[in-house]
């Protein structure tokens, strides 16, 4: 069994899921489609910074989601 991955995240230690099935479980379900979408076109280069990806998304609290939505929108801007 994969053991969960554990950091800090705003002075608090929280477990994070280490495993696809796990992260997308501890998903909403309103994100599921999307990461089944992303790991499924992932290739072996990319899969590893996929799945990061979507385990710092279950790190973030709201204040930090709001940061990072502002950020995207500000790439999406420039690019």
């Amino acid at each position: 069994m994969a053991e969960p991955l554990k950091t800090i995240s705003n002075g608090r230690e929280i477990e994070l899921p280490s495993t696809i099935p796990g992260i997308r479980a501890a998903l909403p379900e309103h994100r599921r489609a999307e990461f089944d979408r992303a790991v499924n076109e992932a290739d072996v280069h990319e899969i590893h910074g996929v799945l990061r990806h979507w385990i710092l998304e279950l790190a973030e609290d709201e204040s930090e989601r709001a940061i990072t939505a502002r950020l995207r929108e500000r790439e999406r801007r420039v690019a």
